[in-house]
């Protein structure tokens, strides 16, 4: 039977076309753990004025209290587009969004606030739309941030972090640099796969058996690897690797957007605090012998060393995940609001979440039987071309036009687009 390696298959780039860069948002602020910090930090803002204002907002070259920019798609009621350094009022009502690989978070929705809100990802956000980050590079190692480059964020106590899946999913805007960021629909309520056209009815063919874009998306998220032009996806022909995969990859995508029922580990491997975590926890460390998550006295375990292990772009997701919450804010600034302590929301997240990355470290071996060797009757770039399904056209690189609802501009006008 005909084989192909990585080496000879399609891009992501031309399977999923259209792309966005990430959102930018310039400053801290603006996105917290906690939504009632996110509102207290407003209202700080909302009760200086001049320049202690915008010294408090941070500015950047593309936001100041003076920049006039319009609401962000999909926000409700009037207002919010008056230049910030005369605004009043109450907080925009924050919403939840993915600040950091496997972090939910929440963000002030206002786009005065933001450098780069990307308005088209939010026209295309509904509860029905899937994001795709890449988190990797084609080397295959994501990129670090500054402070996780300061502070060592990959640890020293022992084996080295293994790597996360180069893509990952949310049902959340994400809001995280540095992967490109794909939409699997191109229009809200699922319409329009964001996919090469007529990448799903070749496929179709090939397998007998319907090819829908959620199932091309679990095949991707399942068998994407780095290569030297970027990530690629081989494609196969063969009905039994086709089900294998997307059946790893649709279990993939539920564990990364968590909707639906919880992700439970077997009883006696589920995580559980065995003493109570402390108002304000120092940065966490882990216990490899007890399997333990410690914070001073407070413990959490079992924690499988492959949940702790997990890295995406560089870093150890648990370690980040706590730290955006333990480290300290420079003191004066809008990101030192915080909660008064540790909330027992987060300890519910926290559990979750290693749940979640214990749960995905299973699925390595079975990711490992579909992309270890050679892809059994390859879809290769040659085919596709043949099919006309590549090269991509023009349009399909670029987004929809999505104008659903009225979008108001700057000072209350009407945003054309």
């Amino acid at each position: 039977m005909p084989s192909v390696t990585h080496d000879d298959a399609p891009l992501l780039a031309d399977l999923m076309p259209w792309s966005v860069a990430p959102p930018r948002l310039g400053r801290g602020w603006p996105a917290a753990p906690d939504p009632a910090a996110l509102k207290a930090r407003w209202d700080a803002l909302m009760k200086t004025a001049g320049p202690d204002r915008e010294a408090l907002f941070q500015p950047t070259r593309s936001r100041t209290g003076r920049t006039a920019v319009g609401r962000l798609p999909g926000r409700p009621g009037p207002g919010g587009t008056e230049r910030l350094e005369r605004a009043s009022g109450p907080c925009p009502e924050p919403v939840r969004v993915l600040r950091a690989p496997f972090d939910e978070q929440w963000l002030i929705p206002d786009q005065r606030l933001i450098d780069a809100a990307r308005p088209e990802l939010w026209r295309v956000a509904d509860e029905r739309q899937v994001f795709v980050v890449e988190a990797a590079t084609a080397t295959g190692r994501g990129v670090r941030t500054r402070g996780e480059r300061a502070r060592g964020a990959v640890g020293t106590d022992g084996p080295g972090g293994v790597p996360g899946p180069p893509l990952l999913a949310t049902s959340l805007l994400p809001v995280f640099r540095p992967g490109r960021v794909r939409p699997l629909y191109r229009r809200p309520g699922g319409a329009e796969p964001n996919l090469a056209p007529g990448l799903s009815g070749h496929l179709t063919a090939r397998l007998g058996r319907e090819a829908p874009a959620v199932d091309v998306l679990a095949w991707t998220v399942a068998v994407v690897r780095p290569g030297p032009g970027g990530l690629t996806v081989p494609l196969t022909g063969d009905a039994g690797m086709w089900d294998a995969g997307v059946e790893v990859g649709r279990r993939m995508l539920w564990l990364m957007r968590r909707d639906g029922e919880r992700p439970r580990l077997p009883g006696g491997r589920r995580p559980y605090v065995r003493a109570p975590l402390p108002a304000r926890p120092p940065a966490v460390r882990y216990d490899r012998a007890e399997e333990a998550l410690c914070f001073d006295e407070g413990r959490i375990s079992p924690v499988p060393p492959a949940a702790w292990d997990f890295e995406v772009a560089g870093a150890r997701v648990l370690e980040r995940w706590c730290a955006a919450r333990t480290e300290e804010a420079e003191p004066g600034t809008l990101e030192a609001i915080r909660p008064a302590g540790w909330s027992q929301t987060w300890t519910s997240e926290l559990l979750e979440l290693i749940t979640v990355l214990a749960l995905l470290a299973e699925l390595r071996p079975r990711q490992a039987a579909l992309t270890d060797g050679a892809t059994a009757d390859p879809v290769t770039p040659a085919e596709l071309r043949r099919a006309g399904v590549l090269p991509v056209p023009r349009p399909a690189r670029g987004p929809a036009s999505v104008l659903d609802a009225r979008e108001e501009g700057p000072e209350g006008q009407l945003a054309l687009i």
